[in-house]
C-alpha cells in the first residue's frame, strides 16, 4: 500500500502528443498525382500510334495494357478496404480473387494461348465436381481450368480447386491459396463445398500426376479407390471430366532428384532441362500451347446416396471418368500442330 502510494505521488500527467503533420502538397502537385495514370495512357497511346505508323502492325497492345493499369487500381481499391470484407469459412474472398484475372487471363489468352471446347457442360448454378488429369510439376493446370469457367462460361463462376495438405502447409503460399478459394483435398471439405452449390476441382492423380517424368506424359496415373466418385454421390453432383493438353511441356521433368525431396520434405524435386541449372530463371514456365476440353456430366446423382457404399459401382464410374479424360487428351492432342503451336 505504502509503495502504490509513493508511486502515486512521484507520478506525472501524461502529455498529450498530436500527430506529426505532414507537409501537405501543393494542389497542382496533388492534380497531377491524381491525373498521371491519365496522362501515361495517353502517352502510350500515342506512342502506340507512332509505332504503328512506323512498322505497319501493332506494336503495343493497349488492351494489355489497360488490363495492368486496371489491376493495380483494382489492388489499390481493394487495399483501402480495411478489416472489413467478406471471406467464408475457408478463406476465400472473391473480390481479391477477380482482381487477378486480368493476369490469369493474359497467360491463358496470350502466353499459353489455350482454346476451350465444351465448357457448356460445365453448369450455369448448382453444384458439379470437375475432374481432371493433373501435370505440370507446378499446378498451372488448376488455374488455368478456373480461368477458362471465369474467361468462356456465359455465367462466370468461380471453381474450389483442392489441392494437397503440403501447399496448405508453406506459409505464404498456404495463404494465397486459400483467399483465392483453394482448400485440403479432404472428402469432408469436399462435400461442404459441393452442399453449398460450389464448382470443386478434383485432381484424382494428385502429386503423382505432377510429379510425373517427362517419357510418361500425358498417361494417366491411376484415380486410388474412387473417393471423388463417392463423395459425388452422396452430395448429389454431377460429375465433369477435364481433358487438359498442353500442361505436361511447361516444366519437362527430365529426372527426379529423390534424396533431396525427402530432406525438404517434398514428394519429389524436379529437374528440368533449366531447373535448377538456371536458378529462379528455371522455374518460368514454357509457352506450350494448351488446349482443354470439359467433357458431357456423368450424373451421378441419380444414384441414391448409400450406392456410394458400393465399391464396385464406385470404381466403375471412377473408370470410365478416367478412360474418358485418357480418350479426350489423344484427341486433342491429335488437334496440336506442334507443342508451341
Amino acid at each position: 500500500m505504502i509503495e502504490r502510494t509513493e508511486r502515486r505521488r512521484q507520478s506525472r500527467e501524461a502529455k498529450i502528443v498530436s500527430p506529426r503533420q505532414t507537409m501537405r502538397l501543393p494542389a497542382p502537385v496533388r492534380r497531377l498525382r491524381r491525373k498521371a495514370p491519365l496522362y501515361a495512357m495517353q502517352g502510350i497511346a500515342e506512342l502506340s500510334t507512332r509505332l504503328k505508323q512506323m512498322t505497319g502492325h501493332d506494336v503495343i497492345d493497349l488492351n494489355r495494357v489497360m488490363d495492368v493499369v486496371q489491376f493495380v487500381y483494382k489492388q489499390q481499391e481493394l487495399a483501402r478496404r480495411g478489416p472489413d470484407y467478406a471471406v467464408d469459412d475457408f478463406g476465400f474472398d472473391p473480390q481479391w480473387t477477380e482482381s487477378f484475372l486480368p493476369l490469369f487471363k493474359a497467360l491463358y489468352r496470350d502466353y499459353w494461348r489455350v482454346e476451350t471446347t465444351g465448357v457448356h457442360h460445365v453448369p450455369a448454378e448448382g453444384r458439379a465436381l470437375l475432374v481432371s488429369n493433373h501435370a505440370g510439376v507446378l499446378p498451372w493446370d488448376g488455374t488455368m481450368i478456373k480461368t477458362s469457367v471465369f474467361a468462356e462460361h456465359p455465367n462466370p463462376r468461380h471453381v474450389r480447386a483442392l489441392v494437397a495438405g503440403l501447399f496448405m502447409g508453406m506459409p505464404v503460399l498456404s495463404w494465397f491459396l486459400r483467399r483465392t478459394g483453394q482448400t485440403v483435398g479432404h472428402p469432408d471439405d469436399t462435400r461442404r463445398l459441393l452442399e453449398r452449390d460450389e464448382l470443386v476441382l478434383v485432381f484424382p492423380e494428385g502429386v503423382r500426376g505432377t510429379g510425373k517424368k517427362f517419357k510418361d506424359r500425358y498417361r494417366l496415373r491411376r484415380f486410388g479407390r474412387g473417393g471423388f466418385v463417392a463423395t459425388a454421390i452422396r452430395a448429389g453432383a454431377p460429375i465433369i471430366p477435364v481433358s487438359v493438353v498442353g500442361s505436361e511441356e511447361i516444366y519437362p521433368m527430365v529426372a527426379d532428384l529423390n534424396p533431396v525431396a525427402r530432406l525438404i520434405g517434398l514428394p519429389y524435386f524436379p529437374v528440368t532441362p533449366f531447373w535448377p541449372w538456371l536458378g529462379p530463371l528455371g522455374m518460368i514456365p514454357l509457352p506450350s500451347k494448351w488446349r482443354i476440353q470439359f467433357h458431357p456430366p456423368v450424373h451421378v446423382e441419380r444414384h441414391p446416396p448409400e450406392a456410394a457404399d458400393d465399391q464396385h459401382l464406385v470404381m466403375a464410374i471412377a473408370d470410365d471418368v478416367r478412360n474418358t479424360i485418357q480418350k479426350g487428351i489423344y484427341e486433342n492432342l491429335k488437334l496440336r500442330r506442334g507443342v508451341f503451336l
